[in-house]
């Protein structure tokens, strides 16, 4: 994972707003949104690789390291870092800029793993 403290110079893989359903009761975003999240980032990647269905099989190192604020920009960065037979290993980070302001902080971060299934969600080889 990237350790430096700007987020990377690509485009993000997706980017949402944090909106007040996304919360618990005490008003903070819930940490299975933005797992959640990442996790629609990562499987945009892993169908284009597989050029076809995937699924998430496991989810390694995730770390939170800052909270998400209602209204906060989040952008997700998924990067393919290896491939197997069947599968794809897929780091992912997102990034949170709070409304109005330029900077931005890394949230989370995590290691996630797909396979390429098909149509009876059997694994099948990567193109």
């Amino acid at each position: 994972m990237q350790a430096d403290n700007s987020p990377p110079t690509t485009e993000p893989t997706i980017r949402v707003i944090a909106m007040p359903a996304d919360t618990n009761y005490n008003g903070d975003i819930f940490g299975g949104w933005l797992l959640s999240q990442m996790d629609l980032a990562g499987g945009t990647l892993a169908s284009r690789v597989s050029r076809g269905r995937i699924a998430t099989v496991h989810i390694d190192e995730m770390s939170f390291l800052a909270p998400v604020a209602v209204g906060d920009e989040v952008s997700i960065y998924a990067t393919l870092t290896s491939t197997g037979r069947t599968s794809m290993k897929i780091d992912i980070a997102a990034w949170r800029r709070h409304r109005g302001e330029e900077a931005s902080v890394k949230v989370t971060e995590g290691k996630f793993v797909y396979v390429a299934i098909d149509d009876q969600k059997k694994p099948r080889a990567l193109p």
